[in-house]
């Protein structure tokens, strides 16, 4: 596996995008690609790939976000390396906790991009996250090591009980979404996300002390 970027927004770099669509075929995201070309099939949209770089199948924390902006077809990743400013402070906030990339698994409430080709970007729709809820079951199935997830913004926060309903033993942390949008509101929202992410970092040691 290649080393780590260690400033955001690394896939802005043609070749650092190339060396990770060159990972796509890494055999701890295949099951989730799967997933993700069964959705796309069925929703009639595309739905971004999980980062080869993060935990996959082996993730222990799920980092639940809305759903994929426009640009993600640029690059065709969920991933904190994104040359946009909601990667960037996700990859910020995320190295300040100090959590393993290889712990995490990026993904959307919604995970198929809702947005038709040139349009701006916009929230999920309440039909759309219903649409979405049952394909939480099949995603969470693939993820046996699971000690906490995070569900970042309110639409996603929308899946807390479905989380719940299938996972009951599942610590679910909520906190704001990083979109400069809402970060730059009030200091209490990059507050309450690092709040968050320090709560879900000392559950993933503490699971991994248990182990």
């Amino acid at each position: 596996m290649s080393a780590e970027p260690q400033a955001p927004k690394s896939l802005a770099d043609p070749d650092a995008l190339a060396a990770r669509r060159a990972m796509i075929g890494a055999p701890h995201i295949a099951p989730i690609r799967a997933l993700g070309d069964r959705i796309s099939a069925e929703r009639g949209a595309p739905v971004p790939v999980p980062d080869p770089l993060d935990g996959g199948v082996g993730a222990r924390m799920l980092l639940l976000l809305e759903t994929p902006g426009p640009a993600v077809l640029r690059t065709g990743f969920v991933t904190r390396d994104s040359a946009n400013g909601t990667a960037a402070n996700l990859f910020r906030f995320l190295a300040e906790a100090g959590i393993a990339r290889t712990d995490t698994l990026i993904w959307n409430a919604v995970p198929w991009l809702i947005h038709p080709e040139g349009a701006l970007n916009r929230a999920p729709r309440r039909a759309e996250i219903a649409a979405a809820g049952p394909y939480l079951e099949p995603l969470l199935d693939l993820l046996p090591r699971l000690a906490v997830a995070i569900l970042a913004g309110r639409h996603a926060g929308e899946a807390a009980p479905v989380v719940a309903a299938l996972r009951p033993d599942l610590p679910v942390i909520r906190v704001p979404h990083p979109s400069p949008t809402y970060v730059c509101t009030s200091p209490d929202v990059p507050a309450r996300i690092r709040r968050g992410l320090a709560e879900a970092a000392a559950i993933l040691g503490r699971a991994a002390g248990c182990g």
